[in-house]
Order: C-alpha cells, then structure tokens, then sequence
C-alpha cells in the first residue's frame, strides 16, 4: 500500500518548452479560415522588439561624452557597418539598417530565451528555436536578394549560376547545380538557426532532469548526478550565450553575402 501511495519522480520533457499555446485562447480568432490566436511564441516576438526598441531608444541620446549604453549601441552599429561594407562594398550602405535589424533582433531573441526568468515564475520561450520562425526570416533575406537581383540585372541575373569563363559544355553541368545551390540558401540559413538553438535548450532540459532526478534519489546520487550535472549546466548556459550572439551574427553574415550576389553578380 504504501508503495502504491509512493510519489513518482518528476519528470522533465525536453520537448515541452518548444510548444506554441495561445495566450488566450484559440476560440473566437479565426480569419478566413485560419485561426490567428495571439501565441507565447508571438508574445516573446513582441518582448524582444520591444527590448530592442527600449535598448536602442537609451543609447542614441548622442552625448558629447558618450556613456556605456551610448557606446554599446554605437559598437553594435559600428559592427554591423564594417560587416557590411566588407562584403558588399560602399553600395552596401542602404542594406545597414535591414541587416542591423536583423543581427539585432535575433540576438535579442536568442539571450532572452537563455534568461533565468523561471525562478520568478516567468518561462521565456526561445521562438528562434522554431523552423517557421527562421524559415520566415530567412525568406526575407531570399526576397531582398532576388527583388535586388532583378531589379539592377535584369534577366541578367541569371549569369549568377555560371561562373564567369565557363566553357559551354561545362555551364550545361554547372548551371542546374548552381541553380538548386541557390534555391537551398534559404532552407540552409533557416535550418542552421533553428537546429543550434533547439539543440543547446534540449541539452540544458536534459540536464536540468538530471540535476532533479538527482537529488530526488537522494544525497548519494545529489552528490554524485545531481551537482556534476548542474556544474555542466552552467558552462552549457556560457557556451550557449556565445552561440547565440555567433549564430545571429552567421545570419546576418551569410544575408550581407547573399546580397552582394545580388549587386555584383560575378
């Protein structure tokens, strides 16, 4: 009876924090057949904007002597412009803003899923670790590519798939390749985002389990599972800050060398 009555260790879900739920509801939101309920995953969008909106907002007060925040902002900014004036040259100027943005937002959205909010009750959802998300951002940066592609080259655009100097005989070969090679761009700067950011968060919720079930065996198994594994989470959270700021900033990268297709061709 009493081993009946026994509680069962909790369990942990690594999957579960990756769920989209409607903040209120799924009733009484749908439009033309879809149902558009406002979602945790589109709250967090709106966090991190804001966030973003409220850090650049304090840091462009250009004082004489510029403060911290000043100077954080303006590195940012400064960053940015040298990454795209390296790879798209002067004509790259007008894109600084689009690729700042970028770079930004998806920082943003990275660090605040790695923020601690759960010990006051609040769970932070990492939307970057959703294909959808990053398929959509990834879009964006695909149709500036081919709009700019198009609109500068005309049809010429598509010399972009033969190497300049191609003999004939080989264009036939290359150019379907270096077609299909374009066409997966998208897909790869997408997939590259989404699958690092849902691999490091199911890492720390495996670990986490470990540190519970840990302790929940008792002081033995604490010491000897449930510390060691808490002292990885620990370093698994520094490296993952690291691949978040690396990982927005191989997207913003990868956009400003997709666009530099776009104006220079070959």
């Amino acid at each position: 009876m009493a081993a009946q009555l026994a509680p069962e260790p909790a369990k942990v879900d690594p999957m579960h924090q990756f769920t989209v739920e409607p903040m209120f509801g799924s009733a009484g939101w749908e439009a033309a057949g879809f149902n558009i309920a406002f979602t945790n995953s589109a709250m967090w969008m709106v966090i991190a904007a804001v966030v973003l909106w409220m850090f650049m907002l304090g840091g462009m007060k250009r004082q004489l002597v510029p403060g911290r925040w000043q100077m954080a902002v303006e590195s940012f900014t400064g960053f940015i412009d040298n990454l795209v004036e390296a790879n798209i040259g002067k004509e790259g100027k007008k894109y600084v803003p689009y690729v700042f943005s970028l770079f930004m937002f998806i920082l943003f959205a990275n660090l605040l899923g790695l923020m601690p909010l759960g010990l006051v009750g609040v769970h932070p959802f990492t939307f970057t670790s959703h294909f959808t998300v990053t398929g959509v951002l990834a879009i964006m940066s695909f149709a500036i590519v081919l709009i700019v592609g198009f609109w500068k080259h005309g049809l010429h655009f598509f010399s972009l798939f033969v190497p300049k100097g191609t003999p004939l005989v080989m264009a036939i070969i290359i150019a379907p390749i270096e077609f299909i090679s374009f066409l997966f761009r998208p897909f790869s700067l997408a997939l590259r985002l989404f699958v690092a950011m849902m691999a490091g968060h199911v890492l720390l919720e495996v670990l986490s389990s470990f540190v519970i079930s840990g302790w929940g065996a008792g002081l033995g198994f604490g010491v000897l599972v449930g510390i060691p594994s808490f002292v990885l989470m620990i370093a698994i959270c520094a490296l993952e800050i690291l691949v978040s700021g690396i990982q927005a900033y191989v997207f913003a990268l990868l956009t400003s060398l997709y666009i530099n297709d776009a104006e220079h061709l070959h």
